[in-house]
């Protein structure tokens, strides 16, 4: 595919999981793809040979999220790569997934989730603005986890905030062109969500919740993520496209 071709992407998170088929899915598409991630090399490393085999370009970025004075890193790194370009598209991804239970949430954790989830996004695109050109995308990753209860309270506060962000902030830079979206999976399978799979009756359970009745896979978010990027989903901004596949929406029959 080439709906990309000839733009830029930034990918925070793109080291592992929903972020990894994400920075993929868009170099496969064309884009010069900065892999951001925040401490694991190796990884890193991986995604990127993974984007180079498939024909695609792709450069890591190292970066901290919600660490003082991390944001200076990873755009001094993008600045770098992309080499004098605007950015075209960003995809906010990173996000810590858990912190427990409500009764067994500690200030702390409370704390690094609201710093990494809410407060690194907000200042991710406030900084990516300036750069990014007009008619570019941002892209931001949330959760089914807003509209469905779940014991991870704290959690879905943090992706609530997001989807707040995504509209408030389409309404102030549409006058560029620029449309603010963001996704919302439900439980997918990735490296770190092998529990998921751990037996065919869970397998089957996490299912039968969805009403395409499967589990969701990263590239199955990434399909989704990979359309709004382009230059199809030109006239969609602020909006949440739910990517879970239909998680729990009732009953069945």
């Amino acid at each position: 595919m080439t709906a990309l071709n000839g733009k830029t992407a930034l990918v925070t998170g793109a080291s592992r999981g929903i972020g990894r088929a994400i920075a993929l899915r868009l170099a496969v598409d064309g884009a010069l793809v900065a892999v951001h991630y925040g401490h694991d090399d190796e990884a890193a490393g991986r995604t990127v040979a993974e984007i180079e085999q498939a024909g695609g370009r792709a450069y890591a970025v190292r970066a901290e999220l919600g660490v003082p004075g991390e944001l200076d890193a990873l755009f001094a790194g993008l600045a770098s790569g992309l080499a004098g370009r605007p950015l075209d598209v960003l995809v906010s991804n990173a996000a810590l997934a858990t912190v427990g239970s409500f009764a067994h949430t500690t200030e702390a954790s409370f704390d690094r989730l609201f710093a990494v989830n809410v407060k690194a996004p907000f200042f991710l695109i406030q900084r990516a603005l300036p750069v990014m050109s007009d008619g570019g995308r941002v892209i931001c990753v949330s959760s089914a986890a807003t509209r469905v209860v779940s014991p991870e309270v704290a959690y879905a506060m943090t992706k609530g905030a997001i989807d707040v962000l995504v509209r408030s902030l389409a309404q102030e830079v549409g006058v560029r062109g620029i449309t603010v979206n963001a996704v919302a999976p439900g439980p997918t399978v990735t490296d770190s969500s092998g529990w998921m799979l751990a037996t065919a009756a869970a397998e089957d359970r996490l299912a039968a919740a969805n009403a395409l009745n499967r589990v969701g896979q990263p590239a199955d978010i990434a399909a989704a993520v990979a359309f709004l990027a382009s230059d199809d989903a030109r006239w969609i901004t602020g909006g949440v496209l739910d990517a879970s596949g239909g998680y729990f929406l009732g009953p069945r029959s």
